[in-house]
């Protein structure tokens, strides 16, 4: 697939099939420049990837005026394929955190111009094994020398890139989630839909004493009720009682996921009863003990479809689907991958091909 890319660490043992996720950077980073005084946004610039250099007092060290997304290209089957998975919902969920967050939104054509010339120039990065991809990080946050809490008049928006695998170490396979009713991520009225860094700092407490008692993820409750679920740490969040699909509804809580609303679609178009509304954690392990809790899974970018095998709650272990991957989940991860690669058609026009 053309030359090998500079930067690829051929020599301390670089193998596609066992990437890991985001560790790993291409050559070249997109930058645009955003400054007030000058008028907006500033000509793109396509460089090599470099350091950022920030002075001890910019805005976002101290009171973290951020946002950023994720989102994957994939190698199509033919060689000058470069195919992306509905990346028009990742540029408005970027410009809609943005707005949340008081940063100026970037107009979405040359946000998705930009970068694909940048996934063009480093595309022999894409990497071509099963389960592999490009993961594309855009961010954004104010860079102003400034010790007062204000909205900031300099932004720095740039792209970088990098060749992942499985975000998860169990890949596909299933994972125990721990469910948390001591710490809480976020409430309404405040930033939890928008993807913006406190959002994941909140949660790293929780998630390293979940990881120490051996679960791979935490799952939220609402924090007024500490009753109703909310979503996984990286992940929305689906069960499947009886024959219902069901899933917390977006109240401004929880990140309106790419990948939650293709699963949506899919299921119901698969013939499944799909239910967005107010689940409690409660109903899951009524449901867990009776044995209508018949499947439980996360969707999201960088796991696509993550299998839950067991969840503890208040010192209790409840296992789902026999600790196996059930059948929904396999035939959406299945569906799904297999359009963001053209292994499947694409029905519903999510995939767009930048590789020309």
């Amino acid at each position: 697939m053309g030359t090998v890319p500079r930067n690829r660490p051929e020599s301390e043992g670089y193998d596609e099939s066992r990437l890991g996720f985001g560790r790993i950077f291409t050559d070249r980073m997109l930058t645009i420049q955003y400054s007030a005084e000058k008028g907006g946004w500033q000509p793109p610039e396509i460089k090599p990837l470099e350091k950022l250099i920030l002075h001890p007092a910019t805005l976002v060290l101290h009171y973290g005026q951020e946002v950023f997304e994720g989102l994957k290209a994939f190698a199509g089957p033919k060689e000058d394929d470069i195919l992306l998975f509905r990346p028009d919902m990742n540029i408005a969920r970027f410009n809609k955190s943005c707005r949340r967050m008081c940063i100026p939104a970037i107009d979405p054509g040359l946000f998705m111009e930009q970068m694909s010339l940048l996934i063009r120039k480093d595309r022999d990065w894409i990497p071509r094994a099963p389960g592999t991809s490009l993961y594309v990080r855009p961010t954004i946050f104010a860079v102003d020398p400034f010790l007062g809490v204000a909205v900031g008049k300099e932004y720095i928006f740039y792209i970088i890139l990098s060749p992942v695998g499985a975000y998860y170490p169990e890949g596909f396979a299933p994972v125990k989630i721990l469910v948390t009713d001591k710490y809480v991520r976020a409430c309404r009225g405040g930033v939890g839909e928008a993807k913006t860094s406190g959002n994941y700092a909140a949660s790293l407490l929780a998630s390293e004493e979940a990881h120490a008692e051996g679960f791979t993820q935490v799952l939220w409750l609402n924090a007024v009720d500490k009753a109703s679920i909310e979503e996984v740490g990286t992940s929305n969040i689906f069960f499947r009682i009886d024959n219902e699909i069901i899933t917390p509804a977006l109240e401004g809580t929880i990140l309106p996921g790419v990948t939650r609303d293709s699963v949506i679609r899919l299921a119901r178009d698969m013939g499944y009863k799909v239910t967005e509304g107010r689940i409690t954690i409660d109903q899951v392990v009524e449901a867990a003990k009776s044995g209508a809790l018949k499947e439980m899974f996360g969707s999201g970018t960088a796991a696509v479809v993550s299998p839950v095998s067991l969840f503890r709650y208040k010192g209790t272990d409840y296992t789902v689907a026999d600790g196996k991957t059930g059948e929904v989940a396999a035939k959406l991860f299945d569906e799904l991958t297999g359009m963001q690669t053209a292994a499947r058609p694409d029905p519903y026009g999510w995939v767009v091909n930048i590789g020309k």
